[in-house]
C-alpha cells in the first residue's frame, strides 16, 4: 500500500524532482505489532536528510501521523518513508518548487531474514565500487544507482549480501547493510566520511557494543583487516542484526557477539 501526500494512490507527477532528479531523501523502518521500531529515529533521519540537500517546508507533524497511521494494525511489515523536493523548477535550480512531497508505503517483511539468523549470512566482494563523497556520505539519498548495479551482479552470484569497497578498494558497508568484524575485544566497523550510509541500526550496534565493554574502532581499511576476524555481522534497521558465515572463501564460525547483541 502507498499514500503520497496523504492520499491513497501509487503515482507522483512527471514533473516531481524525485523523477527528475532523484532529490530527496528516504528511510525504511521495521514493523512490530503495529508500531514503528526505533521511530524518533527515523523521523530523525529523515529530518537531518533533508537539512543536509536544503529541503525545506516539510510538514513534519503530518508525515510522523502518516507514517503511524499507516503501520496501526500490521503484525510485521515494512514502512517506507520519501520526502521528494517536490515538483517545479527549472533545470537544477530548485527556485519556484511547490511543496515537498511525501511518499508513505507498506509492504511484507523479507521472510528470508528470519532464516539468515540461524543459518548465517554468505558475502560476496562486489566488483562494483562506491564513490567517494563527503557531502553526501552518510545520508539515506533517492540516488541510488551504485546500489541497483550491486544488487543487480549480486543476484548473479548466489549470495545473500555484497561486501562493498570505495573507489581505493576500502571497505565500506554492504549493498544494503552495515558491517562490523570482531578480533577478540574490539570490534571495527568501515569510517563512512567519504561514502555509505550511516544505518539506525548501525548506530544502535555502535552504542551496545561499547556498553558490552568491547573497544570500538571506524577505520578505513581493505578487506586485508578481515584476515584475522573472528565473526562478522552486518545490521540494517529490518535484518536487524545479521551473522555472517563465509566471505567468498573465508568462513566464519564465532556468534560471540551475535549472541550478546540478540540474547533472546
Amino acid at each position: 500500500m502507498m499514500w503520497v501526500n496523504g492520499e491513497s494512490r501509487d503515482v507522483v507527477a512527471a514533473s516531481d524532482r524525485a523523477v527528475q532528479f532523484g532529490d530527496g531523501c528516504f528511510t525504511t523502518a521495521r514493523i512490530r505489532s503495529g508500531e514503528v521500531e526505533l521511530f524518533a529515529a527515523h523521523m530523525e533521519r529523515l529530518q537531518q536528510g533533508c537539512e543536509r540537500l536544503l529541503i525545506t517546508g516539510v510538514d513534519w507533524p503530518l508525515l510522523h501521523d502518516e507514517m503511524l497511521r499507516a503501520a496501526a494494525g500490521r503484525e510485521e511489515g515494512v514502512l517506507k518513508a520519501i520526502v521528494t523536493r517536490g515538483g517545479g523548477g527549472r533545470g537544477y535550480s530548485a527556485a519556484g518548487c511547490g511543496a515537498p512531497t511525501r511518499i508513505v508505503s507498506v509492504s511484507a517483511y523479507p521472510a528470508h531474514y528470519h532464516a539468515l539468523r540461524e543459518t548465517g549470512a554468505r558475502l560476496a566482494i562486489s566488483p562494483i565500487p562506491l564513490s567517494k563523497n563527503p557531502l553526501l556520505a552518510g545520508i539515506k539519498h533517492l540516488n541510488r544507482l551504485e546500489q541497483v548495479l550491486i544488487r543487480t551482479q549480486l543476484e548473479q552470484t548466489g549470495a545473500d549480501e555484497a561486501l562493498v569497497l570505495d573507489t581505493d578498494a576500502m571497505l565500506v558497508e554492504c549493498c544494503a547493510a552495515n558491517f562490523f568484524w570482531r578480533i577478540g575485544e574490539q570490534v571495527f566497523t568501515p569510517d563512512l566520511t567519504a561514502s555509505g550510509v550511516n544505518g539506525i541500526q548501525r548506530q544502535q550496534v555502535m552504542r551496545r557494543v561499547i556498553e558490552l565493554g568491547f573497544t570500538l574502532r571506524e577505520v578505513r581499511t581493505g578487506v586485508e583487516a578481515l584476515a584475522e576476524a573472528e565473526e562478522v555481522l552486518i545490521t540494517n534497521a529490518l535484518m536487524p542484526v545479521l551473522p555472517v558465515r563465509q566471505i567468498e572463501a573465508r568462513h566464519f564460525s564465532s556468534r560471540h557477539l551475535f549472541r550478546l547483541l540478540n540474547p533472546h
